[in-house]
């Protein structure tokens, strides 16, 4: 009797638990048996791993052959373990050595002719491997997505026998992170667009602090040609960030480019979209829209065609950073701290309140419309503006060359975040109740001045912290130590009426 240990590692979220193959060989009727939960594509691995094996020119036991992925209880998913039960296979029958394998954790997918495919879910995998001091067997073409991970030791292959050769020279290579993104990842500038001055100032704000805006304006006046530009002024994100964010990308097998990897997400589904592409979903659950965004926008255009029962779904990733998937038989949590851009019409015509415009809505048509985006949820967007059109004539004039541009804007956004994470660790739109009392404090004539204003708007507590939290980014921008009274001004600006 034979028997070798190798190790892989599953897919749970975005994790990466290990899982140890152990193969055992016994005399009896030739048959390969795979236990340990697994689903049905990793049943149908015993057909690719024989053909592969056979198609490398090894040879496949003509024995009794049980393959047991541990923990049991956790489900295994995919062709990843192909690679794994392959070299476990031929290390129980000796024909390659088994004590390499215990330094290194192995993915991969096998066809039949024994090439390797590529597998998703490689980033969180290569993280865990490097935590664990191990190195990775992977399949070459990942090679790419794991050259974020700085200082990990991989050994990359084509095949079955490539690896098994390169095993046997003890070959290893390792990654060097690329550290400096493209500056120039999108070719949009803020000074591309005309006018609209408060729209820009209102996206500098939300940069600054990871506030959510929403627009409200008539058609062609500028929502979706500002909320485009809103990347090009964010910063990078760390290295941690960029790495949370690619392993998102990762599972749900969405390319990672090692020139961009630390630009921020930029999201931007369809209407139509369905709840489990928006917020995650599926047997088992996958990431949404909500997760790919994370460190990063998601923008909804056109926000009330979205279907109602999506749009409520957002609420308590909005306020928690992280979204629970709970189905029968599995239970996923994603994160999903994404900064909502939206924007929409006044009516459905597009018209109401545009001088320029005829509306043809009735009073009753425009409220129904308008209900369409629930009150808790407008409760959770920090900042509300209108947007107006600007005059025709300005259409036609030429690009003024002092405009400002996403450059400059985006140094203020810096400067701005930097002095948030030095006082209080993290962005002003994160701030708890308790941090609000003690970084946001107003002085006794400014709290008066509040109340007076709150007397005319009708906000909730929760509406009432997000107004202060935007008056601190404001004061930031402001290199202001203490919230002012024109800072608390400008935030009450920025909440329209929906009367």
């Amino acid at each position: 009797m034979s028997i070798a240990v190798v190790y892989s590692r599953g897919e749970l979220g975005i994790t990466a638990p290990l899982v140890t193959v152990e193969t055992h060989l016994s005399n009896g009727v030739p048959k390969l048996n795979i236990v340990g939960l697994p689903e049905k594509v990793v049943k149908e691995s015993k057909d690719r791993v024989r053909c592969a094996i056979l198609n490398a020119q090894f040879e496949f036991p003509n024995r009794i052959i049980t393959v047991n992925l541990a923990p049991a209880e956790l489900p295994k998913e995919g062709g990843r373990f192909d690679l794994a039960i392959a070299l476990s296979i031929l290390a129980a029958s000796l024909q390659i050595p088994q004590s390499p394998l215990a330094q290194y954790e192995i993915a991969g997918e096998l066809g039949l002719t024994g090439s390797l495919r590529p597998i998703s879910g490689i980033i969180p995998f290569a993280m865990s491997t490097k935590l664990a001091e191990k190195q990775l067997i992977l399949p070459a073409d990942n090679v790419e997505e794991i050259n974020i991970i700085e200082a990990l030791p991989y050994l990359p292959g084509n095949s079955l026998m490539d690896v098994c050769q390169k095993i046997m020279k003890d070959y290893c290579d390792t990654t060097q992170a690329k550290l400096n993104p493209v500056d120039t990842i999108s070719a949009l500038t803020m000074s591309d667009v005309k006018g609209q001055q408060q729209g820009k100032r209102a996206l500098e704000i939300a940069a600054s602090g990871h506030h959510n805006v929403l627009m409200v304006g008539p058609p062609g006046t500028g929502k979706t040609m500002l909320a485009s530009r809103l990347p090009s002024i964010l910063p990078p994100l760390s290295a941690q960030k960029g790495i949370e964010a690619a392993s998102i990308r990762s599972v749900c097998r969405h390319t990672v480019e090692a020139d961009h990897w630390l630009a921020a997400p930029f999201r931007h589904p369809h209407h139509s979209a369905s709840s489990a592409a928006l917020v995650g979903g599926g047997n088992p659950p996958k990431p949404g829209e909500i997760s790919l965004a994370h460190h990063g926008v998601l923008f909804l255009d056109e926000l009330p065609e979205f279907n109602r029962h999506c749009l409520e779904s957002l609420r308590e990733p909005l306020e928690s950073g992280k979204i629970t998937l709970a189905r029968a038989n599995h239970h996923r949590e994603y994160p999903a701290q994404f900064q909502l851009i939206a924007a929409m019409n006044p009516c459905p015509c597009g018209h109401h309140g545009n001088p320029a415009g005829n509306c043809r809505c009735t009073s009753d048509q425009i409220q129904r419309y308008r209900l369409r985006i629930s009150g808790p949820l407008l409760d959770r967007i920090d900042l509300q503006l209108k947007i107006l059109p600007i005059k025709k004539q300005a259409l036609f004039q030429k690009a003024d060359p002092n405009s400002e541009t996403s450059a400059s804007i985006a140094k203020r956004v810096l400067a701005a975040r930097q002095k948030q994470y030095q006082r209080q660790e993290k962005l002003n739109a994160h701030l708890s109740t308790k941090e609000i009392e003690h970084h946001c404090a107003l002085s006794e004539d400014l709290q008066n001045f509040f109340i007076q204003v709150l007397d005319k708007l009708q906000l909730s507590n929760r509406g009432i912290h997000r107004v202060l939290k935007v008056a601190r980014t404001i004061a930031d921008l402001d290199h202001s130590e203490d919230i002012q009274e024109n800072h608390i001004a400008e935030s009450f600006s920025y909440r329209i009426s929906w009367g």
